[in-house]
This record gives structure tokens, sequence and C-alpha cells, in this order.
């Protein structure tokens, strides 16, 4: 199987940016391809209004790496990963931009939407983060987000390991252990147990048999 795991922090060596290679390692550990990538590599710019913007073969006119990163990268995979750390309760303005410039390919004004459409849907989706504040909610919003986009693309929302931490590598010094959390992640991520019932599922009365 192959992951995608992207690392949206601008820092190189942050927090998350630890976390996001432990996953990596566990996921080749567990004989997957992980495939990592920073974000600021494929990111130049956020959405534009794609009605003012698109080239006339309807391709997306801003000029960086994300188209590539897209195509080549996140839509061929089966798993994907982000990594981030915890910006005013939200994702860093990285990772949102990279979800935001999605909806120029899936859009009906893209010729080729409905190839993209069935290639964002069905994935298999984790979450690390990283923030310095400790209560419980901290990363409530991101999580939701991601609940929200798994639900909308019809994917598997895996699990979050969270990292606590302020100064670079402040994570390795966690006592909850994050980095081996998200080595482990990755080791498991195409096989952990994940669910999302609604009334109507049918399930068995023990989750574990």
């Amino acid at each position: 199987m192959k992951a995608l795991v992207l690392s949206s922090s601008p820092r190189r060596n942050g927090n998350s940016a630890l976390l996001a290679k432990a996953c990596a390692e566990g996921l080749a550990e567990a004989g997957h391809e992980a495939e990592f990538i920073y974000a600021d590599d494929v990111l130049a710019g956020f959405l534009r209004d794609c009605r003012q913007c698109r080239k006339p073969d309807g391709e997306c006119a801003i000029e960086d790496g994300f188209r590539d990163a897209f195509f080549e990268s996140y839509l061929p995979a089966e798993g994907f990963i982000a990594a981030t750390p915890i910006y005013w309760y939200g994702s860093s303005a990285q990772l949102k931009a990279f979800f935001d410039r999605t909806f120029c390919y899936y859009a009906a004004s893209y010729p080729g939407s409905d190839a993209v459409i069935d290639g964002m849907i069905g994935k298999r989706v984790g979450l690390l983060v990283s923030s310095e504040e400790t209560f419980p909610m901290v990363s409530g919003a991101v999580i939701c987000q991601f609940q929200e986009y798994c639900r909308y693309t019809r994917s598997t929302f895996v699990g979050v390991v969270h990292g606590y931490g302020n100064a670079r590598g402040d994570v390795a010094r966690d006592p909850g252990g994050p980095i081996q959390a998200a080595r482990r992640f990755g080791r498991e991520f195409f096989t952990r147990h994940a669910t999302d019932y609604q009334i109507d599922t049918e399930r068995p009365g023990r989750v574990w048999g």
C-alpha cells in the first residue's frame, strides 16, 4: 500500500515534522510505500478565484508544485497522513491551502473532475498534531475538520497522534512518547481498527472478538 505523508509546518525540524518522519518510518517498517512531502515545497500560493485565473484548457494557472503533488502523490495513494502544528486552535495555513487547492481539480469546470473525484474517494486518513497547550480540545477544530473531510470523501479517519512541545524537538521529550506512537501509527495505519457508525449500521455486540 502507498501513503502520502504531508508535513505542513514551515519548520523542517519542528515537532509536527518529527512526528511525520516517525510515521513515515513506521509505514516503511510495515512494508508500505511512504512518500514524504513538505507542503512548502509544493505550495507557492493560496486558492484564487478559479473563474478568473483558470487557463483556457481548464488547468490551474498557479505555477507551483501542487499539481504534480496532487496528481502523482495524493490521488494514487491509498492513504494520506497530514502533520500540523496547532496555530490559533486550527491547522497550519499550508495544510488548509493544500486542501483548498484541490477544489480547482474536482470542480465541474475542470475537464477531468470525474477522475479526480474517483481518486479522492475511499482513502484511509490520519492526523499528526503538535501543540504547546495540553487541554483536551486544543486540537478539536482540526480533528472535526478531518472528520468532515473523511465524511465528504467517503474516507476512513484512522486516528490522531498528538505530541506536546514548543521548542524544536520538544516532542521527543514528551513523556507520553508521541514519537514512538507516531511510528506505531505508521506501522498499523492500513490495519488499525477504525469505525464511524451510523444509527442503522450493522455491527456486532463486541468491538473485540
